[in-house]
């Protein structure tokens, strides 16, 4: 059977409500997922080693609590993937916070270094934010280097001990973009799982929708929300992540200095922007925004711009800043790069509408990833997360420049095939080298997506966004294990050996 045939009858299966393993690993269906799960406001560096781990940490605390036992110790185990890059990617911190039931949306990130070294100092640390327990950080969080749960790479074991002698153990997995379940969640249909006037499995159920209803992307997707909550409460909460993208974008490009970490990266978003402005001072997003229009449309200029709001994303990730998972922190810099580039050199009328359309249609495309493959790199490797997020941006844009529906899938299509077969290789198990760049290229890669798609005819591609998706998971289960997410192959067993020989 050719793999036209296979993507056919998967297609046919995923139609009649089928629920076909690929290669042994059960792929979610039915499942409901909004715009703000897949935009979530966090912390970097990592969504899957941070956000994850900080949200299954307090997840498990409040089981716990719910109990009403008294806890007497608490341990914590970390494997796989989420071993072998958790320190770089702070894991480690993010652990801690959320044991102490801090909340990644709204902890004042200025007193995260005197918080954690607090927990270091004292050994001991506030359970929940109720109860104060010994924990030594050194014996009490365990980095299981040689060891991996079943169900996904990003596994951790929270265990506690009780006055009364009794323990629990819970495991959790970190899925990638911040999302986690517990064991028990895994491989079934989700538990959130919400009727949608519109429901979607793939892009062609996407396509059939907007085809019958005569809508775009946008509206499919904005009355799925209705689901949810009102167009109003939507409108206001996509808005207000945009603007935590926008406030991020602006503070990398004003903040200079080294990045933590031990690599000593340079920070070169501030330098580009002070290059490009030359030094004209803004004191806020507008007047920059105009300063930046103001410099004019030349494709170099503005493809210096389109790179420099990648960069200051991703700085600012690499710093434990707060980001949005888009729709992870590894690739967090390539949609609010697109979507800045647009709103300055090709201003729409009415830019929160167009902001809000565009992040509708974005989610949707990552969701379909989501639900078909995988957003994080420990299962698919760097194709899931800058691939991705390239391909969302690739069919906003499209979208917003007037592309049909099915030029916004090709799209998408393009995006995602140009990015297939790319590893995860963080350098020092640090999201700075190649990560940061590589924010840079998927904002390139889905403009110029986007540029072809629009003067493209979708019912001559040959190649779908749903083949490509099957082809992304089949190549994600072919890349070998060292190549998702470890640091054990690629540029991170490099790089270090050339510093060491300098």
């Amino acid at each position: 059977m050719s793999i036209a045939d296979n993507v056919a009858t998967d297609h046919l299966s995923w139609r009649q409500g089928k629920l076909p393993s690929l290669s042994g690993r059960a792929i979610m269906f039915r499942e409901s997922i909004s715009v703000l799960d897949m935009f979530k406001v966090g912390v970097g560096p990592s969504s899957s080693h941070t956000l994850g781990p900080w949200v299954a940490a307090r997840r498990f605390v409040a089981k716990i609590l719910s109990a009403n036992l008294r806890v007497q110790h608490v341990r914590v185990h970390l494997y796989g993937s989420l071993a072998k890059t958790g320190k770089g990617h702070g894991a480690d911190l993010a652990i801690l916070l959320g044991l102490a039931d801090e909340d990644p949306v709204t902890f004042n990130l200025d007193s995260l270094h005197s918080f954690l070294a607090s927990i270091h100092r004292q050994k001991n640390i506030n359970f929940g934010g109720v109860q104060t327990l010994e924990f030594d950080p050194y014996t009490d969080l365990i980095f299981c280097y040689d060891e991996s749960l079943p169900l996904h790479p990003n596994g951790m074991r929270f265990e506690a001990q009780f006055d009364s002698g009794t323990s629990v153990s819970e495991v959790y997995y970190s899925t990638g973009g911040g999302f986690v379940s517990h064991e028990k969640e895994m491989d079934q249909q989700s538990s959130t799982l919400v009727l949608l006037p519109y429901p979607i499995e793939c892009a062609a159920d996407l396509s059939d929708w907007c085809r019958s209803s005569g809508q775009s992307i946008s509206r499919v997707v904005a009355e799925n929300e209705s689901a949810w909550r009102s167009t109003e409460a939507t409108r206001h909460q996509v808005l207000a992540i945009w603007h935590v993208m926008r406030d991020c974008i602006y503070q990398g490009c004003h903040t200079s200095g080294e990045l933590p970490g031990g690599l000593h990266v340079e920070r070169r978003a501030c330098g580009i922007n002070q290059r490009l402005l030359k030094a004209v001072p803004c004191p806020d997003y507008d007047s920059w925004c105009d300063a930046i229009a103001k410099g004019g449309q030349s494709f170099a200029y503005t493809l210096d711009w389109l790179s420099c709001f990648a960069l200051a994303v991703n700085e600012q990730n690499a710093t434990f800043g707060r980001i949005v998972t888009a729709p992870t922190n590894g690739a967090a810099g390539v949609i609010p790069a697109v979507l800045q580039y647009m709103l300055i050199f090709d201003a729409p009328a009415d830019c929160d509408t167009a902001v809000l359309n565009f992040l509708l249609t974005a989610s949707e495309i990552g969701c379909l990833f989501k639900k078909r493959a995988t957003i994080s790199a420990a299962m698919g490797g760097c194709q899931a997360e800058i691939g991705v997020s390239s391909a969302m941006a690739a069919a906003a844009l499209t979208e917003y420049r007037g592309g049909s529906v099915g030029q916004c899938l090709m799209a998408a299509e393009i995006a995602m095939e140009h990015h297939l077969g790319m590893t995860c290789d963080p350098v020092g198990g640090l999201v700075q080298v190649p990560c940061i760049e590589r924010n840079v290229m998927g904002a390139i890669k889905a403009v110029t997506a986007s540029q072809l798609a629009l003067f493209g005819n979708p019912d001559k591609a040959r190649v779908s966004l749903d083949a490509v998706i099957h082809t992304m998971w089949e190549t994600a289960q072919d890349m070998n294990h060292k190549y998702k997410e470890t640091s054990e192959g690629g540029l991170a067993t490099v790089i270090p050996t050339s510093l060491s020989e300098c």
